[in-house]
């Protein structure tokens, strides 16, 4: 290890020492309120995978039956189906 890696290995073990952790409430103010934003949150990243997948789904449903009254409105003028 080179002298500057061991210094800074120093640095980061000397911030996770326990009398810097013990008093973590002083920077973080817990009320009420912090479990239901925590909630929400969660809610959010959980549910917008299906928001996507409904959005994407619709929008796929919609290109196809476009593409469907295309292909029947040219089978009806030729007379004969396209493939």
């Amino acid at each position: 290890m080179t002298s500057y890696t061991k210094h800074l290995l120093a640095m980061i073990l000397l911030l996770f020492t326990p009398h810097v952790s013990a008093d973590t409430y002083r920077y973080m103010h817990v009320t009420i309120d912090t479990p239901w934003m925590i909630f929400l949150f969660l809610f959010g990243a959980v549910m917008m995978p299906f928001i996507l997948m409904a959005i994407l789904y619709w929008r796929t449903a919609f290109r196809r039956n476009a593409e469907d009254d295309i292909r029947a409105a040219k089978s009806d003028v030729s007379g004969k189906p396209e493939e």
